[in-house]
């Protein structure tokens, strides 16, 4: 199982790219639709992949979890990704794959898992209309591979998010202060509706108004435009727009791509970029750095991500 996990120093390069690695996994042959889809994760989230070791069940545990086990004297929860997507197979799912997100480290029960699989993201699209509401959201993008196979790249904050409330307590916002200032703009890049939802109610407590777009390329594009309506009426962009708020991991643009472009063009120079991802390593907030992000905070902790902004709108005041 270990020939699956590259070195980070390896899949780091892919940065600024636009391209990813990811890890393919079934759940299983369907016994009521006969077909056994390939699902994928980002390797980068990927600690290891290992056979099911004992699993300690317990009573009362959030649906599709299926119990815990020990790994290296930590005890992590189980979720059973096959019971968690209604998929129904005769086979139980023999292996675990360990990830970590946000700092916080669960396992996936599947029922195999295949290669490694290295993508452009700008061939990594939306998923359409009809497969979003299929799969419930669950699935945040979509790619063909060489071999005809179609990978659908599982939105993992949402399975997180039901099957333990991840993200979702209420309390996670308490003390966030508002800005006191309605004239602030935030354009936000999130392909997750969980994450988009907990930044919008984060504005909210600010008092911050929020443009939203779903991945890179959509914010690119509404970026564009908002330079085009200021040049038309001699304005500055950011007089529309003072803060850029984006995701990493995002079809057809991610977000080192996108902060590399924002920041090559002068129209934007004084807009400064936040990440704001679950990838949550040092070596990926310096990757973000590196391509000119102003700052790197984590997903699913608003009242950091609040502290990060109020200490920018700060700065952005201070030089005016």
């Amino acid at each position: 199982m270990a020939n699956f996990i590259k070195s980070v120093d390896d899949r780091t390069r892919l940065a600024g790219t636009n391209r990813l690695e990811v890890l393919l996994f079934s759940l299983g042959k369907d016994t009521r639709t006969g077909r056994e889809e390939t699902y994928g994760v980002n390797v980068f989230k990927v600690r290891e992949v290992m056979l099911v070791p004992e699993i300690t069940h317990a009573p009362d545990m959030p649906s599709s979890v299926e119990g815990m086990v020990s790994l290296r004297g930590n005890m992590i929860p189980v979720i059973n990704l096959p019971d968690f997507c209604k998929v129904q197979s005769e086979d139980k799912p023999e292996i675990l794959i360990v990830t970590e997100y946000n700092k916080n480290v669960q396992g996936f029960l599947v029922h195999s898992v295949d290669t490694i699989e290295r993508l452009a993201w700008e061939d990594v699209k939306v998923p359409p209309a009809m497969m979003a509401q299929q799969h419930g959201g669950l699935v945040t993008a979509v790619t063909e591979l060489k071999d005809k196979r179609l990978v659908m790249i599982m939105d993992v904050e949402m399975v997180l998010s039901q099957t333990s409330g991840f993200g979702q307590n209420s309390d996670i916002f308490e003390g966030i202060q508002d800005v006191g200032d309605s004239d602030i703009t935030l354009l936000f890049a999130d392909d997750s509706a969980v994450a988009r939802d907990q930044i919008i109610r984060a504005m909210n407590h600010m008092g911050i108004k929020f443009i939203g777009t779903k991945n890179g390329s959509e914010a690119w594009d509404k970026l564009r435009e908002i330079a085009e309506r200021a040049e038309a009426t001699d304005h500055k962009t950011s007089d529309f727009v003072q803060i850029i708020l984006t995701d990493v991991e995002m079809p057809e643009m991610d977000g080192y791509v996108l902060t590399k472009k924002i920041k090559e063009d002068p129209r934007f120079s004084d807009i400064p970029i936040v990440m704001h991802s679950s990838l949550s390593a040092d070596a990926n907030m310096a990757l973000g750095k590196g391509v000119g992000a102003d700052a790197y905070v984590p997903k699913f902790e608003p009242t950091e991500l609040a502290a990060k902004l109020h200490e920018i709108i700060e700065g952005v005041h201070g030089k005016k």
